[in-house]
């Protein structure tokens, strides 16, 4: 899959960028805290889950004002200024109504839109978000975590990342801390956490009357699972999942498992061979991997350098969750029905 960029503009004037991938029906993506267009495609883990999500559906995800791809916004961050922020994004999706998939901060955006918009959304998934930011960690925690992002943004990003994806590998952890630094300033950051504790959606829940689904993992380092718990009690006819994990931040850990969970509720077919996606060149390489030859054979092969192969199998681990070659050969044998082999 390839994303789209395209950019819209508020009614204040910002700039936003969002991005498009697949084809279908409209599922409308709000992010967390802080998100990266291009670098989150970039991203093998991330990537996949969004791939995952976007087959056969035009799935639209967009970076809020002051983040990423997206322009600077003069005034400071809102659940008013979330929601413009969100109308300028739908109104690209076309007049009928569309699926509304909102993770942490996004959940209660998500909440707020559906509640005042009912008549456009079809249906609303809520992952690793809360009805009360005050109730996600106790005021002392609060205060450390936003004077250490304030006043040391490459430490605090480092901390946070440590609580939103503790089950993630060193690497995805490096990438992910430097990814969060590049996605916006330090000032920024602050601002959008702080708001992640002001917000409270608690007397919107009664207004929300589209079906619901409210996913969460048992053990969320950044969200605690009774706060999906009372998201789903306020919300009429909610559908609650909890699912095993630590990690917050929804491609990290066991996203199989949540990727199958949204696409049954929105009534997408199930993803056969789970999320993870390899490009051309890696389906080559998994292939030759998977009829035993060598980082210098698979090189020789494909007319690249033995570096390039290297890396392109370390890729392919990691995309697929493999600790080794012989995993990736006996997945590429599964995926081919035992009849892989290499030309």
């Amino acid at each position: 899959m390839q994303q789209r960029i395209g950019r819209v503009t508020t009614t204040d004037g910002t700039e936003l960028a969002y991005a498009s991938v697949g084809e279908g029906r409209p599922v409308v993506y709000v992010s967390g805290w802080l998100s990266h267009l291009q670098l989150s495609w970039e991203l093998l883990e991330e990537r996949a889950f969004y791939e995952g999500l976007a087959e056969g559906c035009r799935l639209v995800r967009y970076d809020r004002a002051g983040c990423g791809l997206s322009g600077p916004s003069t005034r400071p961050p809102s659940m008013a200024q979330e929601l413009a922020q969100l109308a300028a994004v739908v109104a690209t999706v076309g007049p009928e109504p569309f699926d509304l998939v909102g993770t942490s901060l996004g959940a209660l955006v998500a909440v707020a839109w559906a509640a005042e918009h009912p008549e456009t959304v079809r249906r609303l998934v809520l992952y690793g978000g809360w009805a009360s930011g005050a109730e996600i960690s106790p005021p002392d925690v609060r205060d450390h975590v936003l004077g250490l992002v304030e006043s040391h943004w490459g430490l605090g990003s480092d901390v946070l990342t440590d609580i939103f994806a503790p089950d993630a590998r060193a690497s995805t952890r490096a990438e992910f801390g430097r990814y969060q630094r590049a996605s916006s300033s330090a000032a920024t950051a602050r601002a959008l956490l702080s708001l992640s504790y002001e917000l409270d959606v608690s007397d919107l829940l009664p207004d929300v009357r589209v079906p619901t689904l409210v996913v969460h993992r048992e053990k969320d380092r950044a969200a605690p699972v009774a706060q999906a718990e009372v998201l789903a009690a306020g919300i009429a006819g909610a559908q609650l999942v909890v699912l095993p994990g630590r990690s917050h931040l929804p491609y990290v850990g066991d996203t199989d498992q949540l990727v199958a969970t949204i696409r049954r509720f929105l009534d997408l077919r199930a993803l056969r061979g789970g999320v993870a996606r390899l490009t051309v060149r890696q389906t080559e390489v998994a292939a030759l991997i998977s009829a035993g030859r060598t980082n210098r054979e698979i090189a020789a092969q494909l007319g690249i350098d033995e570096r390039s192969a290297e890396g392109h199998a370390e890729r392919i681990r990691l995309r697929l969750g493999f600790r080794s070659r012989a995993q990736i050969a006996a997945w590429y044998a599964a995926e081919n029905d035992g009849s892989a082999s290499a030309k």
